[in-house]
């Protein structure tokens, strides 16, 4: 939908939070992190929720839970079994830092949460966005949040591509401070549900009276093109066990975490085992999987303490497209 400004429309503050909690308050999504304000399980959402749709999250957030049900818990846990639990979420320095500020809630703050933004902004890995959301929501501060949707909804209700501190500026102006937890939430779910990227749902968006745009903006730049790679890995299997490979502990992404071993593609082999489809950034990845060894450093895993092992995300869909680890997190044992 193209752009269609109204230079009429006039930004009532006391009216946009009045339309917005009340849209939100009826239509607001039954999410497992809603049912609580407990801010262990607030801040554990929040950290998940960085760069991963609310989809891929539920079923982890559950497990993660299950294995790490108190920050006492997390905190005493070893890495590998917190990366365990995160395999699949992606983005592993998220769930290193979690681990991280759990030990200093753990031990230096004898287990009490901050209840500030500012006091979250001091634990490892919890930035602006991510300390105003646990606050409001968990402590109810008057401090608002602006995030990918935030940023898109606000810059459609005034019409200008508005960005930085002018945004946060934005956002702080239209709080509401009786609700600023469900407020929060009610912009962040506006803009995933309805004032989403393409194709916005205006005609249902409880702000449509006062938005400038009533439509999508035009991207000020071009959406970086995904680049496309084909890649093998082997898939060696002896006795109930798969042979796999560790990551090294000083590279950057997901350091010391297990996958399957990369190979050249083999030559006069037929055809692969398996083939799946896998996106990291901007790459798209073909992954061919093939029944063959590889000359490579690794170690022999059995196929029972797989789903125990802190494997990366592509390793694990491989493995259960493959059959070899279940297609559901259920049932798994916690290695904590």
């Amino acid at each position: 939908m193209k752009s269609s400004q109204n230079p009429k429309v006039r930004l009532s503050e006391p009216d946009f939070r009045k339309k917005l909690l009340a849209w939100y308050d009826a239509h607001a999504r039954e999410l497992p992190w809603r049912e609580s304000r407990d801010p262990y399980r607030v801040w554990v959402s929040e950290i998940m929720l960085q760069q991963t749709r609310v989809a891929a999250v539920i079923q982890h957030y559950h497990e993660f839970l299950r294995r790490f049900p108190t920050v006492q818990k997390l905190a005493s846990a070893r890495e590998a079994s917190v990366l365990a639990a995160w395999s699949g979420l992606g983005y592993y320095r998220r769930a290193r830092m979690l681990h991280a500020a759990a030990k200093v809630v753990a031990r230096e703050r004898g287990g009490s949460f901050p209840e500030t933004s500012a006091e979250w902004r001091t634990l490892p890995g919890v930035g602006r966005y991510t300390a105003a959301a646990i606050a409001s929501i968990a402590s109810d501060e008057a401090v608002a949040v602006v995030d990918g949707n935030v940023e898109r909804v606000l810059q459609r209700i005034t019409g200008n591509a508005i960005s930085g501190e002018q945004i946060w500026r934005q956002a702080e102006s239209l709080l509401d401070h009786n609700r600023p937890g469900d407020f929060n939430q009610a912009m962040m779910e506006l803009g995933a549900t309805v004032c989403t990227p393409r194709a916005p749902s205006c005609l249902t968006c409880p702000l449509v009276e006062l938005c400038v745009t009533r439509g999508e903006l035009v991207s000020a730049g071009k959406k970086s093109r995904q680049v496309q790679r084909e890649i093998h890995y082997a898939l060696d299997r002896r006795n109930g066990s798969v042979f796999l490979t560790q990551r090294a502990a000083d590279i950057r992404l997901m350091a010391g975490m297990w996958e399957l071993p990369e190979i050249p593609r083999p030559a006069d082999h037929g055809e692969p085992f398996l083939t799946v489809k896998h996106s990291i950034t901007v790459t798209d990845y073909t992954v061919h999987v093939w029944p063959v060894s590889a000359k490579l450093d690794g170690e022999w895993w059995p196929a029972h303490r797989l789903t125990k092992l802190a494997l990366t995300g592509l390793a694990r869909k491989i493995l259960r497209k493959g059959g070899i680890i279940p297609e559901s997190l259920k049932g798994i044992k916690s290695s904590s």
